[in-house]
């Protein structure tokens, strides 16, 4: 049991298991986000298989509580159609679609996009979608007895240019952040080599001081009084005898 006048236990039992040192410098995270759409949605809209058969007005059908009585999907259909969303496939592909569009109770939008009184026994929708990165709009009708219809798929041209805009924009700041990243990453090296030159010239300056104090120091000599210059020991010998001669 951890003592509670102990602050070592103390702070160990508040920091995380995977948690960093209290003074190291935490490391930068670099995230992309995954961008919405792709670069040249128009050129993968015509190109694009799948795009070039939902293009064409095929048969749709309401996907909506399949396990529930007719009469139930009926209300429950209409019941989302007034929220503003529904769930449709088309037959011919299997291709499954969540729309979403604005309410019908909703009268400050000019162009309805869910509209019940266009044509009796039918509701008229249009949605918004991005499908595969490309920005597309669901058209089409639905029976409100039968919950099955006819669809569409159309390229989006207003939608698609304020998506390409978002993902430029969006472009440019990862290209900055990068940018930054390689600067910091460029002074932190530059730092570290200057760091270590400073320790290398202290290291060979400690060293180069050290190898002077025990081979250069000047060497005292033992013997005292003033040296005797002139001839070597044996040249005075040989002096001295002859000068003792001669006297």
């Amino acid at each position: 049991m951890q003592s509670m006048n102990d602050p070592a236990s103390a702070l160990a039992g508040m920091l995380p298991f995977d948690s960093i040192g209290l003074y190291e410098q935490p490391k930068p995270r670099f995230i992309f986000k995954m961008p919405r759409v792709v670069p040249d949605q128009k050129a993968k809209f015509e190109s694009d298989e799948l795009f070039r058969r939902l293009s064409r007005e095929s048969e749709v059908r309401y996907t909506g509580y399949r396990d529930r009585p007719q009469e139930e999907r009926q209300v429950r259909f209409q019941n989302g159609c007034r929220e503003g969303h529904t769930e449709i496939a088309f037959v011919a592909t299997g291709t499954n679609l969540q729309l979403v569009f604005a309410s019908p109770s909703n009268s400050y939008m000019q162009n309805r996009e869910c509209d019940f009184d266009k044509e009796p026994g039918k509701v008229h929708i249009k949605s918004s979608l991005i499908m595969n990165g490309v920005c597309v709009r669901w058209r089409g009708w639905i029976d409100l007895e039968r919950l099955d219809g006819v669809g569409c798929l159309e390229y989006c041209e207003d939608r698609a240019a304020a998506e390409d805009a978002l993902l430029r924009e969006q472009i440019e700041r990862y290209n900055q952040r990068l940018r930054e990243f390689e600067d910091k990453q460029r002074g932190y090296r530059t730092q570290d080599r200057i760091d270590q030159d400073l320790e290398l010239r202290m290291a060979n300056s400690l060293h180069g001081s050290a190898h002077h104090g025990h081979h250069g120091g000047p060497v005292s000599s033992r013997c005292h009084g003033p040296p005797r210059h002139g001839l070597p020991l044996q040249g005075r010998k040989k002096n001295d005898l002859n000068h003792g001669h001669h006297n």
